[in-house]
């Protein structure tokens, strides 16, 4: 296991190094831009002045690569870090623009700063482009995917697929079911660097949690919907004896009153920019087969409220004529040309901002599910209606991380999670992710027919046990 260790130790700090390195090469970027050509147009900023700004640059670059959360080699797909860098550069560099206009306070500035960012901006995306696929191809070479030992409850669920689509980084090696010996599972577990439990029961999961504690092995496991609870917790101390508490209560009134004002003043930006693309998309469902633009869906939101959710219409006109929710799957013929783009960049989704305007939903939260689905799930998944402490949200944790056609269950699970660890930056990571989701082409992938089926016949293939 001190192999183990030291394996870690590194990995850690082969990523802590590249994102050092990433906004530094950035900011050596900026320093000769700075240097050759817009010092002189502002005049006085001699030495500590020009480190200064230096300075400034690479801590808003910094943090503008933390929000879009752009520090990922080894652990995200290339081409998310890659979308991550060129955002937050841009981010970056829009906020030092800001800065560098205020020192400059005079107007023949302005042209001139642009022209000069907006440069810097084009060279930095091609380094982000270049760059992190030499920094990740390092990493692979240095550091082998995790091998794991799954241990297997009673359930049979999709979990070897899912770690199979990220082969760079977990590999299955063997899998072991839970009734064998603990003799058995205890050997086996010795010789591997990870271990994977997929399902157990409580008592079976504390065991092997404990163990691998004790004896330093990495564990992974399938949170239930209670651990997530758990994980919420505050800590009192007012005791000897540790104590937990749980308030439930999900946002409080100043979150709340804070999310609103944020919700108004974000709707109403984005339907002023928005416009142009809304009025080009409607002409083109217009002209395609003359039929509405608009398609109106019933959804649940926050406390079980019912309301019209907006949405471009993406599929034919009576595309559920025979009045059952039918959930569009792959390649889904009722789906036209201009649905399949419009639902593939996410611009299907813009006129939601008027119900966010109306306060019928939040910029971020658990999407809205439609009603039929809600008591569908809920048969089977009575947790199910944990999601409605907040309001439903035009992006959330769940479109961010999951897919279309994730699971009820695991949906559950993602927006949990958010609501949980509610907070204002998780509200702006999740904005900033949702950018990020355009360029994932699994995350608009539609119901299996497999899905589709165990939908119909109330059979969630991810029932948990209580």
């Amino acid at each position: 296991m001190k192999v183990t260790k030291h394996v870690q130790t590194y990995r850690r700090i082969y990523q802590r190094t590249v994102n050092f390195m990433m906004p530094l090469i950035y900011t050596v970027m900026f320093t000769y831009v700075w240097y050759n050509h817009l010092n002189s147009v502002i005049h006085g900023f001699v030495n500590k002045g020009n480190l200064l700004i230096i300075l400034m640059y690479f801590i808003i670059n910094y943090v503008a690569l933390k929000l879009w959360n752009a520090f990922g080699i080894g652990m995200h797909k290339l081409v998310n870090v890659v979308v991550s860098q060129a955002m937050g550069v841009l981010f970056g560099n829009m906020g030092t623009y800001v800065e560098l206009v205020l020192v400059g306070a005079h107007i023949d500035f302005l042209m001139t700063v642009f022209i000069h960012m907006a440069w810097l901006t084009l060279a930095q995306w091609v380094v982000a482009l270049i760059v992190p696929y030499f920094f990740n191809l390092i990493y692979i070479n240095i550091f082998p995917p995790h091998k794991i030992l799954q241990i297997n409850g009673d359930y049979d669920n999709d979990l070897s697929e899912k770690i199979k689509s990220r082969e760079d980084r977990y590999q299955v090696c063997e899998e072991i079911s839970i009734h064998e010996p603990w003799e058995v599972i205890e050997k086996k577990m010795r010789s591997y660097r990870a271990v994977l439990l997929n399902d157990l029961d409580a008592h079976e999961q504390v065991k092997i949690i404990k163990y691998c504690y004790a004896h330093s092995i990495r564990l992974y496991f399938t949170p239930k919907i209670s651990d997530i609870i758990i994980k919420g917790s505050d800590t009192i101390n007012y005791f000897d004896s540790p104590l937990f508490v749980n308030r439930n209560i999900g946002l409080t009134i100043e979150q709340r009153i804070i999310k609103r004002t944020l919700d108004i003043i974000i709707s109403l930006l984005g339907l002023i920019v928005a416009t142009p693309i809304m009025l080009v998309t409607a002409i083109c469902i217009k002209a395609y087969d003359r039929g509405p633009v608009f398609y109106l869906q019933e959804r649940t939101t926050f406390r079980g409220k019912n309301f019209w959710m907006i949405k471009f219409r993406s599929m034919i006109e009576n595309a559920e004529a025979d009045g059952r929710a039918n959930p569009a799957s792959n390649d889904d013929e009722r789906i036209t040309p201009v649905g399949r783009f419009i639902r593939k960049t996410r611009i299907d989704e813009l006129p939601q901002l008027i119900n966010i305007l109306k306060g019928d939903m939040s910029i971020v939260g658990p999407r809205p599910e439609r009603v039929e689905h809600m008591e569908k799930y809920a048969e089977v998944v009575p947790e199910f209606d944990y999601r409605l402490k907040v309001k439903g949200g035009l992006t959330g944790y769940a479109q961010v991380y999951g897919k279309y056609n994730t699971t009820p269950l695991d949906k559950l699970k993602m927006d949990l999670m958010y609501i949980i660890n509610y907070s204002l930056l998780l509200d702006i990571q999740i904005f900033f992710e949702t950018v990020k989701v355009i360029f994932r082409s699994e995350s608009t992938e539609g119901f299996s027919k497999k899905q589709k089926d165990a939908m119909d016949e109330i059979e969630i293939s991810d029932t948990e046990k209580k």
